[in-house]
């Protein structure tokens, strides 16, 4: 169920449960950011709690088909999340991105990057390298913590970014590996893509978010945006390049690294 809360159980000891958490956060981060945007109307979210945070939640609704269509997606997403072949290799992504032009889909103004990274071996060690607990498993304690301060990144960085134009439209990109892939798959409302080329409108900022780890997993949240949309942005939530952070600042990225890997 997409409009589910977000539960925290007292321990994550399976894969399963920290899939359904993964999926969790997904969908209020990917309704969050939404919502934030003003990307769809307020008639289209449902409000729920992640532990004593509230949170909007998109749903379908008869009125609003953009937002129909982008909670399919999303559950075509879940599909291939639980049928592991988004996550045999530790960078997979889910992208949502943004363009003006219904004819020009190539040409974005804002992309929200959404990556996964996942282990075979039983739980992973806490491979974030500027994190003193790097010898010890990751707690359930751990994850609830960085999924508020997630949810709590985005919502500063989206009240703080300039409007996006009026009418907008949406693509959803789903990225895994084809060797690992069965070629007839595409999850539930997708097709298979090309590999067309991306224009960026205007100068970019890559805004490195946040990060959430489970024992099983991890998702990483990015946004690209226009550099001009950044102009009031309080100065104090943003460091350029820098790894070792306080918890409520976002790093700001030169380029992004990570772009042009094969996918």
């Amino acid at each position: 169920n997409f409009q589910s809360a977000v539960v925290f159980p007292n321990k994550i000891s399976t894969e399963q449960q920290s899939l359904m958490l993964v999926k969790r956060l997904l969908a209020v981060a990917v309704s969050c950011i939404t919502y934030l945007r003003g990307i769809f109307p307020e008639s289209a979210y449902g409000t729920r709690y992640m532990d004593d945070v509230c949170v909007k939640i998109l749903r379908e609704d008869k009125n609003c088909p953009g937002s129909t269509q982008l909670v399919k997606w999303m559950l075509g997403c879940y599909d291939a999340l639980q049928k592991k072949y988004f996550l045999l290799f530790p960078l997979c992504a889910l992208k949502i991105q943004v363009y003006t032009h219904p004819e020009d889909p190539q040409t974005i103004t804002e992309c929200y990057h959404f990556k996964f990274k996942y282990t075979h071996n039983g739980p992973l060690l806490d491979f974030s390298s500027n994190n003193k607990r790097n010898d010890s498993r990751i707690t359930c304690a751990d994850t609830k913590k960085a999924s508020i301060l997630l949810i709590r990144k985005i919502y500063v960085l989206m009240q703080n970014l300039s409007p996006l134009p009026n009418d907008v439209c949406l693509t959803m990109k789903l990225f895994y590996y084809d060797e690992v892939t069965p070629s007839d798959y595409q999850p539930p409302g997708f097709k298979e893509g090309e590999c067309e080329g991306m224009i960026f409108e205007g100068e970019p900022m890559y805004l490195n978010v946040g990060e959430v780890p489970t024992p099983f997993h991890m998702l990483k949240v990015k946004v690209t945006t226009e550099k001009q949309r950044m102009e009031n942005v309080d100065k104090s939530i943003l460091k350029h390049g820098e790894t070792n952070l306080p918890l409520h600042v976002l790093r700001v990225d030169r380029d992004d690294p990570e772009e042009n890997q094969d996918m």
